[in-house]
């Protein structure tokens, strides 16, 4: 069980950590925001949906569906649990510091 924690832990730490970078990657483009419309720019954020989309997708759900695969259906649907329940922690505390941040309550 331990060790399903601690898989758990990295795959959802690797997720924020790559939200994070490709949050402050777009806050980088906004040098580009004063600049004429062009297509190219939809295009681009379509492209960086759809990877994003698979890199998470993987991050989040590429061990479980391996485990479930090969035949261990409870260690996959705890890895995924687990897994789950991390992601929910990291956004839980990320939404309280913004609020903190910001004296909103």
């Amino acid at each position: 069980m331990n060790k399903i924690i601690k898989r758990a832990f990295i795959d959802s730490v690797g997720t924020a950590v790559y939200i994070i970078l490709v949050v402050s990657f777009i806050f980088s483009l906004q040098i580009f925001a004063s600049k004429k419309d062009i297509i190219i720019i939809p295009i681009a954020m379509l492209l960086l949906f759809v990877c994003s989309a698979a890199i998470t997708g993987f991050l989040v759900f590429g061990k479980p569906v391996m485990l479930y695969i090969d035949g261990k259906k409870k260690e996959a649907i705890s890895l995924l649990n687990h897994t789950i329940g991390i992601l929910f922690l990291i956004t839980l505390i990320s939404f309280i510091s913004l609020i903190a941040y910001y004296n909103l309550f």
